[in-house]
């Protein structure tokens, strides 16, 4: 049983990604308001780098490159993929 379903509606995915990107930009900035310093502002930088490289190859390299066949549904999706993988290949 699925307890969420997709969201359908194109202006209700817009908003969350908006309301996405407010967190992020909010809890960015609550973070540099606390350490105001070169050092953790590269660092989260670099965080925030990393992990949306590590979204990009989760979602875009894999399914068109890896695995073509291989349609994700989410991280979870993504993880279990990468994990179950024994040959290599």
């Amino acid at each position: 049983m699925q307890i969420f379903q997709d969201i359908k509606s194109r202006r209700l995915l817009i908003v969350k990604g908006a309301l996405m990107l407010l967190c992020g930009i909010l809890a960015a900035c609550l973070l540099l308001a606390l350490h105001p310093d070169w050092i953790t502002a590269l660092l989260l930088a670099a965080a925030i780098f990393g992990f949306c490289r590590f979204y990009y190859f989760a979602f875009y390299v894999i399914e068109h490159y890896v695995d073509p066949n291989y349609k994700f549904s989410g991280l979870h999706s993504a993880l279990h993929y990468l994990l179950s993988k024994q040959d290599g290949k």
